[in-house]
Parts: C-alpha cells; sequence; structure tokens
C-alpha cells in the first residue's frame, strides 16, 4: 500500500510489483526475451512494463528469489541501469521497496543487496487497544487514491529537486553525531557484528539531506540525524542496540559551539591544580624542628606507672620522626642528641595520632598518645605569595569563564530559533524531544563549568 501510495503521488507513474518465490524467473520481474530479437541472434528483453522501466516498484517476499534475479538487482538499485544484451538502458527506478517476513541469513550472498536498502523498517501488529479497535472498524484501505493534477509531482519537478538536493549541506552538528555513532559501533562490533559500508553512509547522508530539504532547510540538523536510526540496524537482535547508539549519539552531540570542549575541560583542570598547589597548602603543614639533619616532631612526654602504688612518672624530652607520619611501622625516637632512646616505642595509627610505649626494668607505664602540632591544615591559603602570580592565574581563569559565557549565549541564542527547525514530518515528537534533552544538557553543563571558573577566581582572590 505504501509503495501504490508513493506512486500515486506523481506524475503519469509507471509501476511494477511482484511476489517473489524460488521459482521465480529473470523473465517475470525482468521482462521476456525478445522472439523476433533472438532470431536475429540479439538477446535482448523486452522491459516495458516490467522493473527495468518502472519508476516505482514494490517486491513481496524479496529473500525467496533466485539468485539470477537477486544479483541482477544490486546493479538496477545502486546505478540505476540494466544491461540489456549488448546495451545498457537507463532504469528511471525513483524508488523500491521490499517486503519480507525475516532478514537475509548470513553466508546466503545476500549482504550486498540488502545493504542497498537504506531505510529499514520492523512492521509488527498494532499494540494500541484503541488502534486495533480502529482497524477492526474500519473498511479496508484503498491503495490507489486521486491526487490532483496540480498537485502530483512532475518529472521536470522531480530532476529539479535532485539537483537542488545536492545544495544541502551536513552540519557540523550531524557529523559529529554521525562520529560518535561511527566509534560506538567499532567499539561493540565484537557484540552487535553491525557493519556499516562507506555506500551506505553516502546513502544515509542523502536522506538525511533529503529531510532537510522538504523541511525547507539549507543543511540538516539534530531530527535528521534521527533517521539513522532506520539505516544502520541489520538484524532484529541488533536493532534496539543501534537505536540507542544513535540515541545517545544525537544527544551527547548538542550545538556545535565552535569550540573544543574537552580541551578547555583539560585547561580549566589544569588551572586548578595550578591554584592548589601555587597559592594553597595541598596537604597539612606541621610544626617540626631540625636534629642532625633530620625534621622532627618535639614533644616532652611523661609515662605513668599502670601500678597506683608507684606513682613516680617518667618524663622525658623526645623527637618524633616527621617522616614516619603515614606510616604504620614502629620506631624509636631521638633525644637531642640524635640518639635513640631504645625504650620508648612509637607508632603512628596512619590517621596522625602516634602512639608511644615506654618499657622499663618490668614496669607496665600507660601508653600515650600524641597528635602533631599543625600551623597550616591542608586547603589554608598561603602567605607571601607573588601578587604577579596570583594577578596571572585570576587573568587565565576570567578568560575562560568569559569563553564558556560567550559559548553558552551561542547556544541558548541558536537553540532559540533552532528548536522550532527540529520538527520534521518525518520524525515523531518523542524522538525530537532526545535531541532537545540533549542540547539542554549541553547548556546545564556550559552553566557548571562557567560556575566552576567563578569558584578558581573566588579562590584567587
Amino acid at each position: 500500500m505504501i509503495s501504490r501510495r508513493i506512486a500515486c503521488a506523481f506524475e503519469q507513474p509507471t509501476y511494477f510489483e511482484y511476489l517473489m518465490n524460488r521459482f521465480s524467473t529473470p523473465e517475470e520481474v525482468f521482462g521476456p526475451v525478445s522472439i523476433k530479437a533472438l532470431k536475429e541472434d540479439h538477446y535482448i528483453r523486452k522491459t516495458d512494463n516490467y522493473l527495468p522501466k518502472a519508476e516505482f516498484a514494490f517486491l513481496d517476499e524479496i529473500w525467496k528469489s533466485s539468485p539470477a534475479i537477486l544479483n541482477t538487482l544490486l546493479t538496477l538499485i545502486n546505478e540505476h541501469v540494466f544491461r540489456n544484451g549488448e546495451a545498457i538502458e537507463k532504469a528511471p527506478l525513483k524508488a523500491l521497496i521490499a517486503a519480507s517476513n525475516e532478514t537475509p541469513d548470513a553466508n546466503q550472498g545476500l549482504e550486498a543487496l540488502y545493504d542497498r536498502f537504506i531505510v529499514r523498517l520492523m512492521v509488527g501488529p498494532i499494540r494500541e487497544a484503541q488502534h486495533f479497535d480502529q482497524l477492526l472498524n474500519s473498511k479496508p484501505t484503498e491503495a490507489k487514491i486521486d491526487i490532483p493534477s496540480v498537485l502530483q509531482v512532475k518529472s521536470s519537478e522531480w530532476a529539479e529537486w535532485m539537483a537542488q538536493l545536492h545544495q544541502v549541506k551536513l552540519s557540523a552538528e550531524t557529523l559529529t553525531i554521525i562520529h560518535l555513532i561511527r566509534e560506538q559501533l567499532e567499539q561493540q562490533y565484537e557484540t552487535l557484528k553491525v557493519y556499516v559500508s562507506d555506500r551506505r553512509w553516502q546513502r544515509a547522508a542523502m536522506l538525511m539531506k533529503a529531510a532537510a530539504f522538504f523541511n525547507d532547510r539549507k543543511e540538516t540538523n539534530h531530527s535528521d540525524a534521527l533517521l539513522l536510526q532506520h539505516c544502520l540496524w541489520t538484524h532484529e537482535e541488533n536493532r534496539q542496540a543501534v537505536w540507542d547508539i544513535v540515541a545517545d549519539a544525537v544527544k551527547a552531540s548538542g550545538i556545535d559551539s565552535g569550540i573544543d570542549l574537552a580541551e578547555a575541560d583539560r585547561r580549566k583542570d589544569k588551572l586548578d591544580k595550578e591554584i592548589h598547589t601555587e597559592l594553597y597548602h595541598f596537604e597539612n603543614i606541621y610544626k617540626t624542628v631540625a636534629v642532625s639533619g633530620n625534621e622532627f616532631f618535639h614533644q616532652k612526654v611523661s609515662f605513668l606507672p599502670e601500678d597506683p602504688y608507684y606513682r613516680h612518672p617518667e618524663e622525658f624530652e623526645i623527637y618524633i620522626y616527621s617522616n614516619k607520619l603515614k606510616s604504620t611501622d614502629s620506631f624509636h625516637p631521638v633525644d637531642a642528641k640524635g640518639n635513640e632512646e631504645k625504650e620508648i616505642y612509637c607508632k603512628f595509627d596512619g590517621q596522625g595520632t602516634c602512639r608511644l610505649e615506654y618499657k622499663s626494668g618490668g614496669i607496665k607505664y600507660k601508653k600515650v598518645n600524641f597528635k602533631p602540632s599543625v600551623l597550616f591544615h591542608k586547603g589554608d591559603k598561603k602567605k607571601d605569595i607573588n601578587s604577579r602570580l596570583v594577578s596571572s592565574l585570576s587573568q587565565s581563569v576570567m578568560e575562560m569563564r568569559e569563553i564558556l559565557q560567550g559559548t553558552l549565549r551561542q547556544v541558548e541564542a541558536k537553540f532559540k530559533g533552532y528548536k522550532s527547525k527540529l520538527s520534521s514530518p518525518f520524525v515523531p515528537a518523542d524522538k525530537i524531544n532526545i535531541a532537545v534533552f540533549g542540547i539542554a544538557k549541553q547548556i546545564e553543563d556550559l552553566q557548571l563549568r562557567i560556575k566552576d571558573c567563578e569558584r578558581l577566581e573566588e579562590l584567587c582572590r
């Protein structure tokens, strides 16, 4: 019905349809051999009213046909020519629609022909109850309808459209979407087994350009790219996965802003790291003293006996290695001359607290906890920082923020007029919302980046 309806939209169309089966012969599709020409030693088919002379055609159960027919279809579909004896005839074919209850099996030599069918639609039974009830209460749909001659497409119009179609450009957003899809298909090839030939990509690009052209646009947009969902899947098993890949690519592409956001993020992260390194302490700075060329925590400690009747405490002035702060190994402290206090054992707990234990003369002493004094906590701003360095870092962050703000204004301005252009009779409204969501997410991400730059500017003050 779709094939016949499309043909009705054209002026005086030549139409052909055929139900394939394994016993089909080339004569039934391409025309019988001319007996008169054969008597004159020429092998020529009478192609009038057959596929080689048709503008529109429908082939039902296409994969059930014989190899002789399917191989001939390759050139006819792709190059629009038919070899008739010694002559090469130009085929006027505008659209070929085929139907089948299954996709072609692998290793049957049908991949090349299947690749020629750019748009692939999986048509299942009616799901929504109201639509099913409407079907039951309706009379059979007429495949042939009358289109006023003034509305019918003329041959000259078709030729003009085909020429103008090539003037439509693939937008930067569309190219981004295509590259994202190709990258995902390559990464998931072992799982999905989806290969898209260069020919198919070229034809899919033509389809997107056609969608833009018939929506009065000079370049493609996100809604046109959504048509790729119907072009790239190969079998029912990978259809949904391919649909998801296309949808995710459309969401991720956003509006082309003219700047490399990934590079901007790297630059912002580098500034963030430099600000924290140059202006702020990236770890706690402790109060230490130098003894014999090493840094120590200085502490006076008193060990009390566990026996309450023995009240004499043991007091020491010790120096604890600062480089053991992040270790959990046991070690001895030293005295003011750098000699180890063998009877005292130190051990940090990994959280900044040191457990001190004194062992001497068989008397048990209570353990003591020691926590080094912090001069500057992690995150505290450094003192006496070079003002030129602060000014330079602040200027760099400000420039980054201004670039992102300019990008945000550009994206928001384009989005205002862009949203209405996403509407297309070829894409359902709920699918177009995918593109709207992606651009809205891009705007939100830019706003977050700007907020982050404001945070960095505040750190420089």
